[in-house]
């Protein structure tokens, strides 16, 4: 059965309207919201990019992506929910997973009976993850891993999580001490995980984050990724899906702010008039929609990029062309969320500082998406040096 894209859009939309009331509770009582991976499996959206003989709707990444700047509009974490399962859980096991391994995760993650997440930042390992410290060494029928994996989206309620770590036998500095990519079930022994308290994160308080530790967790052969030494590609070639599924996400924030402060500036009357006839409160309204304008642009752009470059598997520049795009792309988002949220804020005068409103729980929440999935600094690190040239890159 083809893709539909219509069916889709229809079913996302249904499935934000369901969801909203219960995400605005979730977030007043500040708790997780347990009803979002029931819904989304209603709607059928828990295997949006997945190919449809996993069970999946096999949709393209600009299908994908639209659908996550929808998804956006309800909330950071309520996106980050999908970047975890799908794109950065879903996504390498289909990309570089044997199809008995993608048969076993796949499916059940599509039917939600398997929840995904993506285990590669550690306590001290963030923007350059081959700092990591986890460890596995080889048996007769697989892996053991050790180590501890730190801000986790989808740590604490995921069964099935991507995770990396270096040999343990080879010694630091030897050219053959690569990082491996597994794929790793949270019920085995040796695996404990330990989610955040919602109050010890500035935002998204209604998703998951977690972090767990593996303590000789044992791991199948047929649950590598890709073959040994592979995990660094595997992780840099996850990133590029993660960083378009955050900037779609952000586009989501932009939409969404929009969207308040016009019926908002409508409504509310100052000096005898409704606020959006002052032209100081268009200056901001000029600004979002100029943001969600050069979002949306860049963001499709690199979309059909991916779609172009994975049609091409194999083709070095256009693959090299799609991780730039998509870095410019979550760089130039998320920032432009980051403004427009606080500009949704200013407009709502004070009742903007409250989460509350809309645009209060925006600007608390979207911060994270200048950090998580590459900073701000290590994007604009990649950018100049596309600009400069490879040997003037930062870091080699």
């Amino acid at each position: 059965m083809p893709f539909d894209a219509a069916k889709l859009a229809a079913d996302t939309e249904a499935f934000c309207q369901e969801l909203r009331p219960v995400e605005e509770l979730c977030y007043a009582d500040r708790r997780y919201n347990d009803q979002l991976v029931p819904l989304a499996k209603k709607h059928g959206l828990l295997g949006i990019n997945v190919r449809p003989e996993y069970g999946g709707r096999g949709a393209d990444n600009l299908s994908y992506f639209k659908a996550l700047a929808r998804i956006g509009r309800e909330g950071t974490g309520v996106r980050t929910f999908f970047s975890g399962h799908l794109s950065i859980g879903a996504y390498p096991i289909q990309t570089w997973g044997g199809d008995a391994l993608r048969q076993k995760y796949l499916p059940a993650a599509v039917r939600g009976e398997k929840v995904l997440a993506f285990g590669l930042t550690e306590p001290d390992a963030g923007s350059n993850p081959r700092e990591m410290t986890t460890t596995y060494r080889k048996t007769a029928d697989g892996y053991v891993l050790n180590g501890v994996k730190y801000l986790i989206s989808n740590g604490g309620i995921a069964d099935a999580v991507v995770v990396f770590g270096y040999p343990a036998d080879v010694p630091e500095g030897d050219p053959a001490r690569r990082i491996t990519a597994f794929v790793v079930d949270t019920s085995s022994k040796g695996f404990s995980a330990e989610s955040f308290a919602v109050n010890a994160k500035m935002g998204m308080p209604t998703s998951n984050t977690a972090m767990f530790e593996m303590d000789e967790v044992h791991v199948p052969a047929e649950n590598r990724l890709g073959e040994e030494g592979d995990g660094f590609r595997v992780a840099m070639g996850t990133l590029v899906s993660g960083r378009l599924s955050v900037a779609a996400g952000c586009l989501g924030v932009i939409e969404d702010c929009l969207a308040e402060v016009v019926e908002y500036g409508k409504l509310r009357r100052q000096h005898g008039k409704e606020i959006a006839k002052h032209q100081l409160v268009q200056d901001h309204i000029a600004h979002i929609e100029m943001a969600r304008v050069a979002s949306e642009s860049l963001l499709w752009r690199a979309a059909e990029l991916k779609d172009t470059a994975e049609a091409a598997r194999g083709d070095k520049e256009l693959a090299r062309q799609a991780d730039l795009l998509a870095a410019q792309a979550k760089f130039f988002a998320t920032n432009a969320a980051w403004d427009a949220a606080d500009r949704a804020v200013q407009v709502f005068g004070g009742k903007g500082w409250s989460t509350l409103y809309r645009p209060g729980r925006h600007l608390t929440d979207v911060r994270v998406c200048r950090i998580y999935e590459g900073t701000d600094e290590i994007l604009k690190l990649k950018i100049a040096a596309s600009v400069l040239g490879k040997q003037y890159e930062a870091f080699r």
